[in-house]
């Protein structure tokens, strides 16, 4: 499989172990389990869309979010993916802030974890 599949893959399953972690931790945010797959591929999409304009412009105009550009780009994912989405339900403004951080967390863990256990090919240079 080549490298770049499997960076999808391992983006694809770093947002699905966060939004499940939201799902399960936060009152009033629910996936509806039929829909879980969409609604990560929706999401993962927003993101991959919004990071590079999010980027540009806070370069530009606030420099001062370089730093929490993930958490924005979160942010933004969710809200978006429960507009376009019927199946995902976040639940109000402290859930949606909440579950950016728990989204945050989660994938973080799992962009560091997966490729130690489950996509080895990923630890090694580029060549």
């Amino acid at each position: 499989m080549s490298r770049r599949l499997l960076s999808i893959a391992a983006l694809l399953a770093g947002n699905a172990i966060g939004l499940l972690l939201a799902a399960l931790l936060l009152d009033g945010f629910s996936i509806a389990p039929l829909s879980l797959i969409v609604v990560v591929i929706v999401f993962s999409l927003i993101q991959a869309l919004a990071e590079p304009l999010i980027r540009r412009l806070s370069a530009r105009n606030l420099p001062a979010l370089q730093g929490g550009i993930s958490l924005v780009v979160i942010f933004v994912g969710l809200l978006v993916t429960e507009l376009v989405t019927s199946g995902l339900i976040v639940g109000g403004i402290s859930n949606l802030l909440a579950a950016t951080l728990l989204v945050w967390l989660g994938a973080l863990i799992a962009g560091i974890l997966l490729p130690i256990y489950v996509f080895k090919s990923l630890r090694e240079p580029k060549a």
